[in-house]
């Protein structure tokens, strides 16, 4: 898979999120946007965080998750999501979405700007962690 953008694209994006397999993955950037696609595996996470400078929105394409989001890391409200939610997390807010089924979650997520370079693919977790580090 390679990034598309910021070439115009028409795509299948519920196609496009169930065939990813990797934990995230840069699937179109744009000078002011970017989508990428994730796959959570059971029991992981995306990892709690904030971004003070962008709103996003997620929609879920397969799976069950537990999301949390709230405008302080110990003041989480919390909702079951699963195929077909979509979320929204305004900027400043907490977040963090939870693989709470038993197959892997397949996600996608849209936010302006693009936070991570064009073609990024993070196989795992781990490696998304150890990036962010490096950053």
């Amino acid at each position: 898979m390679q990034d598309n953008g910021p070439d115009p694209y028409v795509v299948n994006i519920e196609k496009l999120t169930l065939d990813n397999e990797n934990f995230r993955t840069a699937a179109w950037t744009g000078t002011n946007l970017q989508m990428t696609l994730m796959t959570i595996q059971p029991g992981d996470d995306i990892g709690l965080e904030v971004h003070s400078d962008h709103d996003q929105f997620l929609r879920i394409e397969q799976g069950k998750a537990t999301v949390k989001m709230g405008p302080t890391r110990l003041s989480l409200e919390t909702w079951d999501a699963e195929d077909d939610f979509a979320i929204f997390v305004p900027a400043g807010i907490w977040h963090n979405v939870i693989n709470s089924g038993t197959d892997s979650l397949k996600l996608y997520s849209i936010y302006s700007p693009p936070e991570h370079k064009p073609g990024t693919i993070h196989e795992t977790k781990e490696d998304a962690d150890s990036a962010e580090l490096n950053e």
